[in-house]
């Protein structure tokens, strides 16, 4: 049974579980391919350049239709994202974003009062609806999903670094914001053979497999209930189609989600990522 598209709380629209990053190698073509192909939550920010046509055109075919979240960059005072919001309207030629997104919570942006503030203006305006983070700290981002005027979070969430499931999943309950996953192939880490990696055949298969695919790692991430939406960022329009492609297989089978669990688990424990 396939993913199927997923109300995103706080948000309130239907969306492919799939988001496209188009800051990899896309262009404005992949992106109306893309959207062709049912792909309706475009993370946008100041190094997207190439897809910022096909953004603007997919809005202009039925804005309510899709998601737009802007990954902020050095966000660090309330005039900045104002200053943000409207740049961005202005060049996806769009009266509001679905999501104002702190990028890297931490280290280039602050969760300050004056920016809470300035964020719920906009959203007074009716220029923002939401207001999201991407963070990596786990136990910072556990606390602001139980308090805190966050609506989105974006984790790092993958094979290798499942700790979001003990420090943040179990609060997501209480207030029910939208859990976007980033990094499922682990910065290509679990997508490459590694020596030193002995595994056992995946399950109905007779040989071992040198590592997993990229489809096997986004099934993972999209197979725990708790995330909404899973992000891709391909190089080409032939690993586009293929993540797409992936959505089409579903959810790990429990025999399949142990094995991943344990691949994941002995990369994690390599002192030392030595490529095939």
């Amino acid at each position: 049974m396939p993913f199927d598209p997923i109300l995103l709380p706080k948000i309130d629209k239907t969306v492919l579980p799939m988001g496209i990053a188009g800051n990899y190698g896309l262009n404005s073509d992949d992106i109306r391919h893309a959207a062709e192909r049912g792909a309706n939550y475009w993370l946008y920010g100041a190094r997207f350049g190439k897809v910022t046509e096909g953004i603007r055109e997919v809005l202009k075919t039925d804005r309510e239709a899709h998601v737009v979240a802007h990954l902020a960059s050095l966000t660090t005072f309330g005039w900045q994202v104002r200053k943000q919001v409207e740049g961005v309207l202005k060049k996806l030629g769009t009266d509001y974003l679905d999501v104002f997104q702190l990028g890297w919570l931490g280290t280039a942006s602050r969760l300050t009062p004056a920016i809470s503030d300035a964020v719920q203006q906009m959203k007074d305006e009716g220029k923002v609806r939401a207001f999201g983070i991407s963070i990596h700290d786990r136990q910072r981002a556990g606390r602001l999903a139980l308090d805190s005027p966050l609506d989105l979070f974006m984790i790092r969430y993958n094979a290798k670094h499942p700790g979001a499931e003990q420090d943040i999943f179990p609060h997501l309950d209480a207030r029910n914001p939208a859990l976007i996953s980033y990094t499922a192939l682990a910065w290509g880490q679990l997508i490459k053979p590694l020596k030193g990696l002995d595994m056992p055949p995946f399950p109905g298969m007779d040989s071992p497999l040198p590592a997993l695919s990229p489809a096997l790692a986004y099934r993972f991430v999209l197979s725990d209930p708790h995330v909404h939406l899973v992000l891709t960022g391909p190089a080409n329009r032939a690993q586009l189609d293929a993540n797409l492609d992936s959505l089409e297989a579903g959810p790990l089978s429990d025999e399949e989600m142990a094995w991943v669990r344990e691949y994941g688990r002995k990369v994690k424990s390599l002192k030392k990522m030595d490529y095939v």
